[in-house]
């Protein structure tokens, strides 16, 4: 009697599953449990739109804050090793002997991630305010995260990831160079770029004399091999390599100086995989230097030609800022920069002549980086409200990303169920190539890294479009 049950459960399997990949895809649209067990086991290729800080949970980065005894500040919720002069400021310990460390855990675990998420502060507010409330528990402690999202990488089948780690730490003083920040305002508010570029050159030169490439070799050698090595983060089952970043809210001769030492660390290592800027697109100094900004790109790339760049343009939705301001950022990051890839791009139907920027887009295999949970959360932007079609129908390369998975309480996985749900005219083909361009558009400066992985993708498809053939 056993072994009659077993050949029925074998003969049902074999039922269940005479059937391609596509086909069970399509039976399966609407409902969300069997689309996400389907999406943990498919092959998901590379996540390029991946913040470091942000993709750590935030139950690691307590438990750390409470085991090293952190300062927490009573009323904003971020933490201090050592104890700050003004604030409400209490560790850890102090805590648990009074009773109240439960309550705080509660309320932190609300604040540094949007867990039970209840609209008390803006979405936007929520997500961009809780990187500084962490980030002392990042320092010192990258290995640890960066093995967490290792592990979990493997976990759901992700082969790559592209992260941007860690600003390339520099203590250069350039307080006499600040007389360029106003004249490079002065320039870029007649969006004079020629003047720009000049003032640019004449900035680098000094730069150089201030030993900029010591700061990016340091970082190269001393933390980036280093860390990369010790840990052993390349293996047969995983990759990672690293985008160098700078913040938009510096002044410009900072940025421009960390702009610099990223370009240099970039064309000097082969673990870098470009560079990136980040931080609030609609912050007061990000609005009003964004063409400033794409110009320093411009000169960076003249000066590092075989260095690669992706550029955080377009997060940004109607209401958020003035109207106006939704027309341009992405086809400046591409016209004026010179983009080899666009993060976000969200604003793209509000862009001008945005028809023309998606054909130039898809005529020169610029891809777009498509973070769909992060996008509904921090802008409210979704289904039919995404450009994610607009991008689709006029062939621009998409790849698929998390952007902050710890923070959103995501993952690679739910990425792809929201894209099969919400869009049910993306059929498995075109998913699966997306998977591709994950790794045919990543930065991976050695070609033969980047081949190997494809096929890796390819013996991985085979595996998992296995179980839906016919015995």
């Amino acid at each position: 009697m056993t072994r009659i049950i077993t050949l029925f459960c074998i003969l049902i399997a074999q039922i269940s599953f005479s059937q391609t990949a596509e086909s069970y895809l399509e039976k399966i649209r609407n409902n969300e449990a069997l689309l996400t067990a389907f999406f943990q086991q498919m092959p998901k290729g590379g996540d390029l739109h991946h913040h470091f800080s942000g993709s750590v949970y935030a139950e690691p980065l307590l438990e750390r804050a409470i085991a090293e005894d952190f300062y927490l500040n009573l009323e904003t919720l971020a933490v201090s090793k050592t104890k700050p002069a003004n604030g409400n400021w209490e560790n850890f310990s102090s805590l648990k002997e009074k009773g109240k460390l439960e309550y705080y855990e509660q309320q932190i675990m609300q604040t540094w991630s949007i867990k039970d998420y209840n609209g008390s502060v803006p979405s936007d507010d929520q997500f961009f305010d809780s990187f500084m409330k962490f980030e002392p528990t990042i320092k010192g402690h990258f290995a640890e995260g960066m093995l967490e999202l290792k592990k979990r990488a493997i976990a759901e089948n992700v082969l790559y990831i592209e992260t941007q780690l860690s600003t390339i730490p520099c203590d250069m003083n350039v307080s006499d160079l600040s007389d360029f920040n106003t004249k490079l305002r002065q320039a870029a508010s007649q969006k004079d770029e020629k003047t720009v570029l000049k003032l640019l050159a004449d900035l680098h030169k000094s730069l150089e004399k201030k030993e900029a490439k010591k700061y990016a070799e340091d970082f190269n050698t001393n933390f980036l091999a280093k860390l990369h090595k010790d840990l052993k983060i390349d293996d047969e089952k995983f990759t990672m390599r690293y985008q160098n970043f700078v913040l938009r809210f510096m002044e410009p001769v900072d940025l421009f100086k960390n702009l610099v030492i990223a370009f240099i660390s970039s064309s000097e290592s082969k673990l870098t995989a470009g560079v990136n800027i980040v931080s609030p697109e609609h912050g007061q100094t990000s609005m009003k230097d964004y063409w400033l900004h794409m110009v320093m790109f411009k000169y960076c790339h003249s000066k590092f030609p075989d260095v690669k760049y992706t550029l955080h343009a377009g997060e940004l939705t109607l209401g958020l800022v003035q109207p106006e301001e939704l027309t341009w950022h992405i086809n400046d990051a591409i016209y004026v920069a010179g983009a080899n890839r666009i993060g976000h791009g969200v604003d793209m139907a509000y862009e001008a002549n945005s028809y023309d920027l998606l054909k130039h887009m898809a005529q020169k295999n610029i891809p777009i980086e498509i973070n769909l949970a992060s996008n509904e959360f921090i802008l409210k932007v979704k289904e039919n409200r995404h450009p994610f079609t607009l991008y689709k129908d006029f062939n621009v390369p998409i790849v698929i990303s998390t952007d902050d998975a710890g923070i959103l309480r995501s993952n690679m996985t739910e990425q792809y169920v929201l894209l099969a749900k919400r869009y049910p005219d993306v059929n498995y083909e075109t998913i699966k190539k997306y998977v591709y361009n994950s790794i045919n558009y990543s930065f991976i400066q050695d070609e033969s890294v980047k081949k190997q992985l494809i096929k890796d993708l390819d013996n991985r498809f085979k595996t998992f479009e296995a179980k839906f053939s016919k015995n």
